[in-house]
């Protein structure tokens, strides 16, 4: 009898795994969506990874300058990279709403921001080398950092461009072709990587700049090949690829409304983040190269889940263009499984088995010097292995109520959270003598609690009638196997805030 109840048992929870599996914006759905996203990521994260592994069997003093002077770079472009890649919201919630015609229009103008912003970022190179000099790293290290960072501003407009052109088929659900696209693109900067940094076949010995110009070349090619899938001729009629391309000033202030958080979000995040290495930095060489090895390999982890919180934003617009907040909201817990299952298991092997994720930067590093990165970098994994936890919250409960336009609570929190962790360690080292660690701690205090107000959010579900779009279906999009929170109303956001 016993043996029979456990049959039955056993049987039942598979069936109800078969289930959460399967059903609409179940674990199945998320999973094949991000899938193609998570590779993505992954191959850009395996170019980071090399590139620095290449540069610290170049220098120690490269991989040192190369994360502060990247970071920067990062910083500088990624008001208007956020903004682009809002466009994903746009086009998901247009898709859902059958309103297809506007998606083109709507890639263009993120396009315009790109070619927009290019000579921009160029100037600022003129103001790189008093920067670094500034910020109290050696003189060699402080010259390696405006090198990479003049080069790298060359890229800056490639990639806000590709951002906007990619979310022409992140938001329709076609992520096989940013997979495609965005692996032989990376594919090609890691060829580049090694050719440039060392001069094989026929490359100049660039060592750091190598390694900044082949990102460069790398992200224009992934332009070229994104425009000329984005013009296909099946495109241009339904979506509007070709007609499209022109301005919309209506539309362009839609985007800037609600994109401008994301942008400042990724501003202030990558700022305050920019100003913690060059904080830990002052510590001396061996806490920024410790510090830049840990975030390095963080990135095993994060880019896959990036790629779920993509999926993430994807689905809930889709979801709320048909009216189905219901339907939005599993995908978002579909995918929060995902990600904290992601994180959990990359997380125990940063605690278990770290010296598996730094064995190839020690391949041709001077071993006595490497040793002592090793073990500091060692002990960084254990805070790594903490946080990202919370960093799966974050992402994708972030991501959610971004997908529905709840773009101001993102804003509000990131103007008040994201100044934190530098002003503790600014004032820990500074006033306190605090070392390395109580600069880690701050961090990890941030990422958790970030993680903690987007989950609230979430679960509060003002998201749930809030939308981007001009227009949204006013007759709700009704499954047979999914009749509940149909009569759900359509708002726009500006109504939802004026009573939030």
């Amino acid at each position: 009898m016993d043996t029979d109840a456990t049959h039955v048992e056993s049987r039942t929870m598979f069936a109800k795994i078969k289930h959460l599996w399967q059903m609409e914006s179940g674990l199945g759905e998320v999973f094949w969506l991000s899938l193609p996203l998570i590779v993505s990521t992954l191959s850009w994260t395996v170019m980071h990874f090399f590139d620095r592994v290449f540069l610290i069997w170049y220098s120690a003093d490269a991989v040192a300058a190369a994360l502060p002077a990247g970071v920067l770079s990062f910083a500088v472009v990624c008001f208007p990279l956020g903004v682009a890649a809002y466009i994903n919201t746009f086009v998901s919630q247009y898709y859902g709403a059958g309103q297809h015609g506007r998606i083109g229009v709507v890639v263009w103008q993120g396009v315009w921001i790109g070619l927009a912003i290019s000579p921009l970022v160029l100037l600022t190179n003129y103001a790189a080398p008093a920067l670094f000099a500034a910020s109290d790293h050696s003189p060699e290290i402080a010259a390696l950092e405006t090198t990479y960072y003049q080069a790298m501003s060359w890229a800056a407009g490639a990639m806000v461009i590709s951002a906007a052109l990619s979310s022409f088929f992140t938001g329709r659900g076609g992520t096989r072709t940013v997979m495609i696209v965005d692996s032989l693109a990376s594919l090609v900067d890691l060829v580049l990587d090694y050719c440039w940094i060392f001069g094989y076949w026929g490359f100049p010995e660039g060592g750091i700049a190598g390694a900044a110009w082949s990102t460069v070349v790398g992200q224009w090619i992934k332009v070229v090949v994104y425009l000329v899938l984005f013009l296909l001729p099946r495109f241009r009629g339904e979506y509007q690829t070709l007609a499209g391309c022109r301005f919309d000033a209506d539309l362009f202030r839609r985007l800037l409304r609600f994109g401008s958080p994301n942008g400042v979000q990724f501003l202030s995040e990558i700022g305050g983040f920019t100003l913690f290495l060059l904080m830990v930095g002052r510590l001396g060489k061996l806490p920024l190269a410790a510090s830049s090895l840990a975030f390095n390999v963080n990135s095993l982890a994060f880019m896959p889940v990036y790629g779920i919180g993509i999926a993430t934003t994807t689905l809930v617009g889709q979801r709320l263009g048909r009216n189905r907040p219901d339907l939005a909201a599993r995908a978002t817990w579909s995918a929060f499984a995902l990600a904290q299952t992601c994180m959990l298991v990359v997380g125990a092997l940063y605690v278990l088995v770290p010296g598996a994720f730094l064995y190839a930067y020690g391949v041709k590093a001077s071993a006595a010097d490497f040793a002592d990165l090793k073990q500091l970098t060692t002990e960084l994994l254990r805070f790594v292995a903490f946080y990202c936890l919370f960093d799966a919250m974050n992402v994708v409960f972030s991501s959610a109520i971004k997908g529905a336009g709840d773009t101001r609570f993102v804003l509000i929190t990131t103007l008040i959270v994201s100044p934190l962790p530098v002003l503790a360690t600014w004032a820990g080292v500074e006033f306190f003598g605090l070392g390395l660690f109580w600069a880690w701690i701050a961090v990890t205090a941030w990422v958790s609690a970030l993680g903690a107000i987007y989950m609230a959010r979430f679960m509060q579900g003002k998201w749930r009638t809030m939308r981007v779009i001009e227009h949204a279906p006013t007759v709700p999009d009704l499954d047979d196997d999914h009749p509940d929170d149909g009569d759900e109303p359509q708002e726009e956001v500006a109504a939802v805030e004026e009573t939030a």
